[in-house]
This record gives C-alpha cells, sequence and structure tokens, in this order.
C-alpha cells in the first residue's frame, strides 16, 4: 500500500507515482497495466505526451475501480487561454475515458505571455469548482512565476511539478511552495534528464556517494533516490516501461535513510538544470497542436 500525502484542499494522493512521459503510445498501455499490478496508484501524463488515450485504456484492463487510480493530466500551453484551457479539459478527459480528472495542472508557464498563463489557470478553478477536477496546480514554475500567479488568482495550487533530483535540488523552489502548502512534486526523480539528454553528464546513477548508501542498505540508487525525496516530503514521479524497473522504483517502503545520509545526498546538488529554462518557453518556440479527442 502506498502511503498517502495530503493536498491542501484536503484530497489525498500517493507518495510516488507512476509517470509516462516519453512512453511511446504503443507501449503505454502495458506499461500502466504493469505499474498498476505493482502497486503503483497514481498515472501521471500530459496532452503533449501523446498518450492519454493509452492510459485511460491501461487503467481500465487494470480491473481496478475509477477510484482506485489517481489520475494527473497537464494542460500545454498552446492551449492557453480561459476558453482554449475549458476545451483542453474536454480533449483530456475524452481521450482517457473518464467524466473526472483527479489533478489537472499547466504544464508550464508561458512568461512572454502570462496573461494567457493567468486565463488558463482562471480556467482551472472554473473545472475545480464544477467538480470536474479533484485538484488544480502547476509545473516548471519558479518562484517569479508563483508569486505572480498567486496575486492573480485565489486558488493556491495543489502542487508544483518541477525538476528535483541530487544533482539539480531547487531548494529555494522547494522552500516557497512549502511555504505556500504547494506540494513539490519531482519529475525526473533519479536524474534521468542528466544522462539521457546530455551524454557528457555524469549520471546520478554511478555517483559514488549513492551507490555507498545503496549498498549499505541493499537497495538500488534509484531506490535511493526515490527514498530521499519521500522523507523529504516530496512527492516522486519515476517512469519507465521496464516491469523489472517499474517494480524496483516501488520498492522503497521497507528502509530509512538516516539524517546523515540525507544531508551528503542534499550535497550533491550542482545547480545546474537538466531541462529547459522557463524563461525560455514560448508558443513560438514550443508550440503544438493538440489533437482533439
Amino acid at each position: 500500500m502506498t502511503p498517502m500525502l495530503t493536498l491542501n484542499n484536503g484530497v489525498e494522493i500517493p507518495a510516488l507515482g507512476y509517470g509516462v512521459f516519453q512512453t511511446p503510445p504503443d507501449q503505454t498501455v502495458a506499461a500502466v497495466e504493469a505499474a498498476l499490478a505493482t502497486g503503483y496508484r497514481h498515472i501521471d501524463t500530459a496532452a503533449a505526451y501523446g498518450n492519454e488515450r493509452e492510459v485511460g485504456e491501461g487503467i481500465r484492463r487494470s480491473g481496478l475501480a475509477r477510484d482506485e487510480v489517481f489520475i494527473e493530466t497537464k494542460i500545454w500551453i498552446s492551449d492557453y487561454g480561459y476558453d482554449q484551457t475549458l476545451h483542453a479539459f474536454d480533449k483530456s478527459a475524452g481521450k482517457l475515458g473518464f467524466e473526472q480528472i483527479d489533478l489537472l495542472i499547466l504544464h508550464q508557464p508561458l512568461p512572454d505571455e502570462f496573461d494567457l498563463t493567468i486565463e488558463a489557470y482562471r480556467a482551472l478553478e472554473r473545472l475545480l469548482g464544477d467538480g470536474k477536477v479533484r485538484a488544480i496546480g502547476v509545473s516548471n514554475f519558479m518562484p517569479e512565476h508563483l508569486s505572480r500567479l498567486l496575486d492573480a488568482t485565489p486558488v493556491v495550487p495543489a502542487v508544483n511539478q518541477i525538476e528535483v533530483h541530487p544533482y539539480f535540488r531547487q531548494p529555494e523552489l522547494l522552500a516557497l511552495n512549502a511555504e505556500h502548502g504547494i506540494l513539490s512534486q519531482a519529475w525526473s526523480p533519479i536524474g534521468g534528464i542528466t544522462f539521457y539528454r546530455d551524454g557528457s553528464r555524469s549520471s546520478t546513477l554511478d555517483d559514488l556517494v549513492l551507490n555507498k548508501i545503496a549498498a549499505s542498505r541493499e537497495k538500488t540508487p534509484a531506490q535511493v533516490m526515490l527514498r530521499w525525496h519521500l522523507q523529504a516530503g516530496r512527492q516522486a514521479i519515476p517512469k519507465s516501461v521496464t516491469p523489472s524497473r517499474i517494480a524496483e522504483n516501488f520498492d522503497i517502503f521497507d528502509f530509512v535513510l538516516s539524517d546523515d545520509d540525507m544531508a551528503a545526498i542534499d550535497a550533491l546538488d550542482t545547480g545546474v538544470r537538466g531541462g529547459p529554462e522557463p524563461e525560455q518557453i514560448t508558443r513560438a518556440t514550443f508550440g503544438r497542436d493538440i489533437p482533439e479527442a
């Protein structure tokens, strides 16, 4: 049984999720089925991933009741704006095949068109008020984006899904999220982005500190990193399509890291972001049409 975390509106979310970023649609159904069979109860997808339809099918094939699975998806920047975002919900819900989505978040801020970001978030507030979603949030919002959003809208985001791993911890942003009661969700929680986007970077999986801690616990470096997130109060969303790796990433509830272990992992932070700089996200450079349901 996955431990649960309580969002700032009282909704509960599993402390460990399963992500399908870059999972090809033809592999997504089987991957989601494998994750749910392993014990995951939170699936994280996005309109821009192009696999929402297959996520929904994997959930239905699992045999689990709808209320046993927490579903999260994201609105892409091409669908920002009040009416556009309301319609984007319809597209995502239609592909997933479910009338209600547990958590709906904005995938990125649009720093150069923040008025559109605000309008998109106001649409999320409307969907929340109408009961079409159970919680709303944001992703990749830096402190300046969060401040602008909080000043302009009444509903505090339940989550901010951001890049967090031992080599890029973003402590100031984590602290700001916590200050406002916003759950930090970690994407690339084991630092995968550090080794599959740029081969010149060292892999967290080869890190000597992480390997030493892992050996002392008879665990893998990936399991140690995921445990690090959970003990710090973050939700982690690992991804894999390999059943053995899916199971390995879930097997993190039978050991505890010491305070010294936690501090040693914290100290690995390089301050180097693996993903794109949020300020570089524009509709001109990253826009793409999201198909209808």
